[in-house]
């Protein structure tokens, strides 16, 4: 069973779980390979249970999220994704209270900034919820992932 990562000053261990339609995951910080392994096991959860392109999908937006939490706080993060009822929903947790807001970067920007207008622009449903006492937020989108043959 995997264990809970400290908050207090540790980095969460590097964990992976997959019970039926879950799928949870810490990632170290700065461990930016660790991302495609995120990819590869969200697109596994996805395989049999959702249509193609909601995977190609899903995979772009955790791609931004986890690299988000990873290159802009001190401390690692907590991936958790869940299929019910043919909707998939993906969180990102870091450790960093700072709320995030999408922004229009300038043309000189390079690809620096596009991530949360990604999810904006291709998730049903997206947020951002602060976690009590200062210890972080949780970044989550949610997609009509419909089934494998929709």
């Amino acid at each position: 069973m995997p264990r809970e990562p400290s908050i207090e000053g540790g980095e969460p261990a590097p964990i992976a779980a997959a019970v039926g339609s879950e799928v949870r995951r810490s990632v170290r910080r700065s461990d930016l390979k660790a991302v495609g392994e995120v990819r590869r096991e969200l697109r596994e959860l996805m395989r049999h249970r959702c249509r193609a392109e909601a995977a190609d999908v899903a995979e772009l937006l955790v791609t931004e999220l986890v690299t988000n939490a990873l290159v802009h706080t001190d401390h690692g993060a907590e991936v958790s994704a869940s299929v019910r009822a043919a909707r998939l929903r993906v969180e990102v947790r870091d450790f960093n209270p700072q709320r995030v807001r999408p922004f229009v970067p300038s043309a000189d920007d390079g690809t620096h900034g596009r991530g949360l207008l990604l999810v904006e622009a291709l998730a049903d449903a997206w947020g951002v919820d602060p976690l009590a006492l200062g210890r972080g937020k949780v970044v989550w989108f949610e997609l009509d992932a419909g089934g494998p043959h929709t």
